[in-house]
């Protein structure tokens, strides 16, 4: 009886134990909470959303909360607030934000897309499309000093229109209400993202015509940023943030449109999933997304190039301050 009382004795202590075990490598295991802003909702970002989905952010220990913040504006403003600890929108953002004398200024630490992701979409159908068409034409083209907007005046300059003599650029809509304006009969022509590009097609209201990022060249359009202050007190929040982007990454350079689509089809619940894996095939076919995370110098400056050529920009931003490459794999293309 002394025995089985000892025994039995052991036993509880072994599962007290045990449950105290579990329950300080749980509390050790507690995923990091990290709010993110993004610019807009839009299958560009799939390896983004890949990496939602499949988990990678939390076997990277964190618990990623995606912010839809219309505009790069309003998403560098709730990064400065705090309200946020990422930015994820135009890296020129950022510039503004230097250029501002910001002593905490936002940094990209990571890039995504390459080039811009907007399509031009025409009211009429037009067969055999070359930018002269735009000419006398009234375009809606998104909010002046946005990078859609100026990556329209680049392209538009590179097929030989002038932005300000040969079309009407209307920079009066806000970027989430374009595709309801057009759709309301204003403009001959607008820039859109996808998924809504494809739906003014099926819906009959409009016809894509061209690739604005095909045009544009490769630059940092959409990056990852955090205050200066928060990289440096929370590097190891950044270098698993990154790692889990990198595996979305390579995930849809190694998965084709059908399994893309299908891994991200939860995010976006009122398309279906041919029309996503048309779309998905739409950005692969313009070679939207850098290979890795890292941000090249080269393509950082042309995106300053390119706010130059908007008259948008009067002094450039130094690269070394304003990209940290330190979480990235080695270079892309």
């Amino acid at each position: 009886m002394k025995v089985k009382k000892i025994v039995s004795i052991v036993v509880s202590l072994l599962i007290i134990a045990g449950a105290g075990f579990l329950l300080f490598f749980n509390k050790d295991k507690e995923l990091k909470k990290v709010k993110v802003a993004e610019v807009t909702h839009s299958v560009f970002y799939a390896p983004q959303y890949v990496a939602y989905e499949l988990g990678y952010f939390k076997d990277e220990g964190l618990d990623v909360e995606l912010i839809l913040t219309p505009g790069a504006d309003k998403v560098t403003a709730a990064v400065l607030s705090g309200d946020v600890h990422i930015g994820f929108c135009g890296s020129e953002a950022t510039i503004y934000v230097y250029n501002q004398g910001e002593k905490d200024y936002l940094v990209n630490f990571a890039g995504l897309t390459k080039r811009d992701g907007s399509f031009l979409v025409s009211r009429v159908k037009i067969d055999n499309f070359t930018f002269d068409k735009v000419k006398g034409k009234d375009i809606i083209g998104g909010r002046k000093g946005g990078m859609p907007e100026m990556t329209l005046e680049w392209a538009l300059k590179e097929n030989g229109i002038d932005p300000s003599k040969d079309v009407n650029i209307d920079t009066s809509i806000a970027f989430a209400s374009m595709a309801g304006a057009f759709i309301g009969g204003t403009g001959d022509f607008v820039t859109l993202f996808e998924p809504n590009a494809l739906e003014i097609e099926q819906q009959g209201y409009g016809y894509v015509v061209a690739s604005i990022g095909e045009k544009g060249g490769v630059v940092p359009y959409t990056s990852y940023n955090a205050r200066k202050s928060y990289i440096e007190e929370n590097p190891e929040i950044i270098e698993k943030f990154v790692n889990a982007i990198q595996k979305g990454i390579d995930y849809v350079y190694n998965h084709t449109d059908e399994e893309v689509a299908k891994t991200i089809l939860n995010q976006f619940p009122d398309t279906s999933l041919n029309d996503l894996i048309k779309i998905v095939n739409r950005y692969r076919s313009i070679d939207s997304w850098f290979d890795t995370t890292y941000i090249a110098e080269e393509n950082f400056n042309h995106i300053q190039t390119i706010m130059e050529n908007a008259n948008q920009l009067d002094k450039r931003a130094p690269y070394s301050k304003l990209v940290d490459n330190n979480f990235s794999k080695t270079t892309n293309e």
